[in-house]
Order: C-alpha cells, then sequence, then structure tokens
C-alpha cells in the first residue's frame, strides 16, 4: 500500500522528541507527527500522549520533495459530531408582546403616555449639538490635563536660553 497525502494508515512511534514523535509506516517510511498535530488540545509534554512502540492511527498530511513525511494523531481520529447549542432564552426576546409585557410592569407606558399628554417631544441633537459639545468637551479634558502636567514638571537645570543657573 503506497503512501498518500490524505491516508489514513497505523504506525508505530519509534522516537519521541521535545518537538514530536517520529512513526514508522508502512513499507518501512517513517514520518513525522509535530506536537502540534498530537491532539486538539496544548500538548505541553509528549509523553504525557505517546510512548515508544505504541501503535497510533496516523494522517498523512503532506511529503515534501525531499521525501519527508509529515503525519497528524488528531486530523486522523474522527471528529465527535458537533453539538448544536441553543443560545439562552432571555427576557429580551424579539418578540414585541414579551417586550412590552415588561415594560408596562414597570410603569413605562404610563410615563410614555403622561410624556405625550403634556407635549413634550424627545428632541435628538443634530450634528452641529453634537460636534459642539464634542469640542466643548475636548477643551475641558486639555484645561484638565495642562493644569496637572504645569504643577509636575520640574526644571532640568537650565533656563529657556540653555544657559545654567
Amino acid at each position: 500500500m503506497p503512501v498518500e497525502v490524505g491516508k489514513v494508515v497505523e504506525g508505530t512511534v519509534t522516537g519521541i522528541t521535545n518537538f514530536g514523535a517520529f512513526v514508522q509506516l508502512p513499507e518501512g517510511k517513517t514520518g513525522l507527527c509535530h506536537i502540534s498535530e498530537v491532539a486538539d488540545d496544548y500538548v505541553k509534554d509528549i509523553s504525557t500522549y505517546l510512548k515508544e512502540q505504541q501503535k497510533v492511527k496516523v494522517k498523512i498530511i503532506a511529503i515534501d520533495p525531499k521525501g519527508k513525511i509529515s503525519l497528524s494523531i488528531r486530523k486522523a481520529q474522527p471528529k465527535p459530531p458537533k453539538r448544536e447549542s441553543k443560545p439562552e432564552a432571555s427576557k429580551w426576546k424579539k418578540n414585541d408582546k414579551d417586550r412590552q409585557g415588561f415594560r408596562e410592569k414597570q410603569g413605562f407606558r404610563e410615563k410614555q403616555g403622561f410624556r405625550e399628554k403634556q407635549g413634550f417631544k424627545e428632541r435628538q441633537p443634530s450634528f452641529e449639538d453634537k460636534l459642539a459639545q464634542f469640542l466643548k468637551d475636548s477643551e475641558e479634558k486639555q484645561q484638565q490635563v495642562k493644569k496637572y502636567t504645569k504643577d509636575s514638571r520640574r526644571g532640568n537645570g537650565f533656563n529657556r536660553k540653555g544657559v545654567a543657573r
């Protein structure tokens, strides 16, 4: 049986290093299973997962022009079926009836009716209003920064002309 990319074959672990394991394949060929291809979770020490002379199923993931064979143990194992997780039901459903019921419990309906009766309208700020507020806030923040940085500055022993005091 020739060694081809994509095939799953059984091999024997012949050597373990800190970066992976060497696996003897059928027909006497040897490939390397990198430590990142041993298990789905993080592998700190490969010897906790594999022992020498252990039989393992490996998938051949690459063969380079020099003949080096890259193997994967984790890709050779069938993946467990994905569980369909249903999102938790929340009180903020897209259903308007639920939202409306919650608001009525909290008294929002009466407050909204009061505002409408009194002629109050919530005004959306225009772009100019938002820009003016932004400039005001940024000016205040700059003044605050200047105020605190002046107090903490210290001279370095030179005056403005570069002459030592």
